[in-house]
């Protein structure tokens, strides 16, 4: 799989804590857990199949990824948009301590579970870090810490917890809370008709200059969308599918629990606005 954003060079300093700098993939110090632990169909993203726990043909003895540069032209624009939310790191360096799947393959089928476990654990990570933060969401910032602070505790278990761990209900039991915090931000925005859709099927929907400011975008399926110039501040995202969405000269720099995957995905430009926390594409200058 791809080097998502912009990783550290090799021999830096392992991230496998789980604060808001390190929940983003750190390829330098990460076993291609992502080249190897997951199913790819051949598609317009990838251009072969591959089978769980079976090592993509472009990854090098190094873990490193043969084709980096030329993923997109190569077939594996896929690649291009996954980011495992620094599970990679934190699997390779601190649940397995450096012992890395080849070296000891007795541990690789169990590493490539828990490291689908942990990327599930991060993301949610990820989405109730930003909850915290936003100060409308104040009235319920004791329950969104206690969430956060058991996801953490569960990253931190042992392999074998890990690897049998049911990650979908504990996703279960935070979905409420991370609604309960997008209702009180989106409540601030302005009434706009904008701000009541809540449609789910938008595929090449045509919203160009559209003010969402507010919109209940959550699980949207925006594939090939045009969003060009529209404005998403407080607009909810959690799960919406960006997949070729234009967002040329878009603003999102206010959008709720946008992710570097859903930027990934999409097509935007210079003059795209994207929260500072995020980092442009660069397929987005070609």
């Amino acid at each position: 799989m791809s080097r998502t954003a912009r990783p550290p060079e090799p021999g830096s300093a392992p991230s496998t804590g789980t604060g808001p700098d390190v929940l983003r993939g750190d390829c330098a110090n990460c076993f291609g857990l992502c080249c190897v632990a997951l199913t790819l169909f051949a598609s317009a993203d990838f251009a072969v199949d591959k089978g769980a726990g079976e090592p993509c043909a472009n990854l090098q003895e190094d873990f490193r990824c043969g084709i980096h540069r030329r993923l997109r032209p190569a077939g594996y624009s896929g690649c291009t948009v996954y980011d495992c939310f620094g599970a990679g790191q934190k699997v390779s360096q601190g649940v397995y301590a450096r012992q890395d799947w080849r070296s000891r393959p007795e541990t690789a089928d169990e590493m490539f579970r828990v490291f689908r476990v942990m990327r599930q654990l991060h993301e949610i990570l990820s989405l109730l870090t930003e909850a915290l933060a936003l100060p409308a969401a104040r009235p319920i910032r004791q329950e969104l810490r206690q969430a956060h602070d058991a996801t953490e505790r569960l990253t931190l278990e042992t392999a074998a917890e890990l690897a049998d761990f049911d990650v979908a209900a504990h996703r279960e039991t935070v979905a409420p809370l991370l609604r309960g915090a997008s209702a009180l931000v989106r409540a601030t925005a302005p009434d706009r008709p904008g701000r009541r859709r809540t449609g789910r099927d938008l595929f090449g929907a045509r919203l160009r200059g559209a003010d969402l400011r507010g919109a209940d975008l959550r699980s949207a399926c925006l594939v090939a969308a045009d969003l060009t110039g529209a404005d998403l501040g407080l607009a909810d995202v959690i799960g919406a599918d960006f997949r070729d969405t234009r967002l040329s000269r878009a603003d999102l720099t206010g959008t709720l629990f946008l992710t570097q995957v859903q930027l990934n995905a999409a097509r935007g430009d210079a003059a795209t606005r994207i929260p500072p926390s995020l980092v442009r594409p660069a397929h987005w200058d070609t």
